[in-house]
């Protein structure tokens, strides 16, 4: 809980007020609460104002719905115990308050003073304290200046109680060394991969008891998925193309509506970079004559990027008043200075795309394809709603078939997929989705066609015969044997007194690899050999199976252990300590928290909660 104080415990109020401000929040979702109750917790003598409550939960919902991108109501919030985690944060605030005001701790008006006239949200445009701003934003959170500097006054004699309990913690020097010393150990080693080219021959064809005993000790790979049956009925917009009709009339206008497509002026891949002055784009274009710089140096001067300057593909018109200088431009260089809408600037133009002209005939031919299938979708469309009322009057699949010449079919589907019409998303989610009860409903595709399906089989999973897969069977058995028995090898070799020695009587290379850390990464070990390493004794040398596609193993020898040195190793040591420190202060300050709690007690008003949160959408 204290924890969560911490986090929100420097310049809370301040910083709450400056974030409202900041994104227009105004007074939007803030309440005040009328009425006798006024407090939705007691600890001890001191109260939680019903306001106070309601500020610090629509503040966390405002900053949930940011992080996610979208509102979240209160219900949603709850569901991640938001409101909990609020209340949990102002009681444990309330009990260090109390417990300062118990031992006499406070702050005096000039550290309050100090607080208000150097936050920035008070500040008006000359950057001075405003008083009025001050007033006003008060007034938008629902606060008097005396509460609210009375919560000022509160926090940071908090802050001095939570400085008092945690601020002397020592992280323990062993604690730290040994951690240290685990992290920052550093282990070299020799390496040797073994390939399925070093065996002696090729691996023998299974005998049909290997290949049984290994076909029943490995049904995962020989298994068939969960399989539907299903009966459907199906019309796709290609179905329908044959009754399409088409004139020369709509094919021109459809031409002449897209003219865009088919005729194109010569354009410019164009980045432009502007100036405040004409002197200033002149000096940097003279930079770029002289050699001194490039174009994207300029754009990086400014702390942007050529993303951010790039004009993409634009025509002469497009420049404007820039246009014919940036197109007298023969091939690649920059122009300038030249005009823009927003001052004067420099063009780097990159590439020349040439116009392009397609004429109607020779667009004819793709266009009267576009055009028909898009006239076929909008003629299923219309069908949809007849389709739909057959299926509602509990016209059967046949019937529909029959009647709108749909195609009629039978197909297994599974969720690695299917063929023909269970080959699209839509028809095998539903499909998928789909019980024997269900009654047929028509269901869109994405590519404008329509489907209604009706559940006739589940096919639970099951082990296929080893005579449907025996080749699978045979690969797979192949693999895993001569695996086996390339880790026969590595096992031996990494049995041999003398690696070196043994591994070039075998024509193998060693690799001699530098010391690396736990997190360190080598290309080409198999998955878990660094953890292997870090287990074995200095001199030992053990064999791995490979992880990799192609069979392979490979046998490591741990040639040196270190501990890693220099100003990384201080870094690490200096980064643990903090981090140590860090912890035993959180841990002492939530234990003095939940100490100060159970000694005030804390007595929650229900009543009051469900009134505040009454008032949140």
């Amino acid at each position: 809980m204290a924890k969560g104080l911490r986090r929100k415990g420097a310049s809370t109020v301040v910083w709450l007020l400056m974030a409202m401000l900041i994104l227009g929040l105004g007074g939007f979702g803030v309440t005040n609460f009328g009425g006798a109750t006024q407090s939705v917790a007691t600890v001890g003598e001191r109260e939680i104002d019903v306001n106070d409550y309601a500020r610090a939960l629509r503040a966390e919902l405002n900053a949930l719905s940011a992080e996610v991108g979208q509102p979240i109501s209160l219900a949603q919030a709850q569901a991640f115990g938001l409101d909990q985690g609020v209340r949990a944060r102002l009681i444990a605030a309330a009990a260090l308050d109390e417990e300062a005001a118990r031992i006499g701790l406070s702050v005096g008006d000039a550290q309050v003073h100090e607080q208000i006239v150097g936050a920035s949200a008070f500040r008006g445009i000359d950057g001075r304290f405003d008083r009025e701003l001050y007033a006003l934003a008060l007034r938008q959170q629902g606060l008097s200046e005396t509460e609210f500097e009375s919560q000022l006054r509160d926090e940071a004699a908090r802050l001095l109680l939570q400085g008092a309990v945690a601020g002397g913690v020592v992280a323990p020097a062993a604690y730290v060394e040994a951690v240290a010393a685990w992290a920052g150990e550093a282990r070299g080693f020799e390496h040797v991969v073994l390939t399925a080219d070093l065996l002696t021959g090729p691996v023998p064809a299974p005998t049909e008891e290997q290949l049984a005993a290994f076909h029943a000790a490995n049904p995962a790979p020989f298994t068939a998925p969960e399989t539907r049956v299903l009966r459907y009925v199906w019309l796709s917009p290609e179905a329908v193309l044959d009754e399409v009709q088409l004139d020369e009339a709509a094919l021109r206008a459809e031409y002449e509506a897209r003219i865009a497509e088919f005729i194109q002026p010569e354009r410019r891949m164009v980045e432009r970079l502007v100036f405040g002055t004409e002197e200033e784009a002149a000096a940097a274009k003279a930079r770029i004559d002289a050699g001194e710089v490039s174009f994207e140096d300029l754009v990086n001067e400014r702390g942007l990027t050529l993303q951010d300057v790039d004009l993409g593909e634009v025509t002469r018109e497009e420049l404007g008043a820039a246009g014919d200088g940036v197109f007298a431009l023969e091939g690649p260089g920059v122009a300038g200075p030249l005009p823009s809408d927003l001052g004067p600037a420099l063009y780097a133009m990159n590439a020349i795309l040439l116009a392009q002209e397609v004429s109607f005939e020779e667009a004819r031919e793709s266009l009267s394809e576009e055009v028909a299938l898009d006239r076929a979708r909008r003629m299923v469309a219309d069908r949809a709603q007849d389709l739909n009322d057959l299926l509602a009057g509990g016209a059967t699949l046949e019937e529909l078939a029959a009647e709108a010449g749909m195609e009629l079919g039978t197909v297994e589907v599974t969720a690695e997929g299917g063929e023909g019409i269970a080959a699209y998303a839509e028809f095998r989610e539903t499909a998928l989705a789909a019980s024997p009860d269900d009654f047929p409903e028509l269901h869109e595709m994405e590519d404008g066609g329509v489907f209604a399906l009706q559940l006739l089989e589940v096919r639970p999973p099951a082990l296929r015969p080893l005579g449907e897969v025996r080749a699978q069977a045979v690969a797979l058995w192949t693999a895993a044997e001569t695996e086996k028995r390339l880790l026969a090898e590595a096992e031996a070799l990494a049995a041999a007194p003398d690696l070196a020695a043994a591994a070039a009587e075998r024509g193998l290379e060693v690799t001699e690899v530098a010391p690396i850390t736990r997190d360190g990464f080598v290309e080409g070990l198999p998955e878990g050999a660094v953890d292997t390493l870090f287990r074995m004794a200095e001199g030992e040398a053990r064999a791995l199976p490979g992880t990799g596609e192609e069979a392979e193993a490979h046998v490591l020898r741990l040639t040196s252990i270190a501990q890693s040195g220099g100003e990384a190793a201080a870094q690490l040591r200096g980064a643990l300590e903090t981090q140590a420190r860090q912890g035993l202060a959180q841990d002492m300050a939530e234990l003095f928290t939940r100490a100060v709690q159970d000694t005030a007690g804390v007595t929650l008003n229900q009543a009051a909660i469900n009134a505040v949160h009454a008032q949140m959408p």
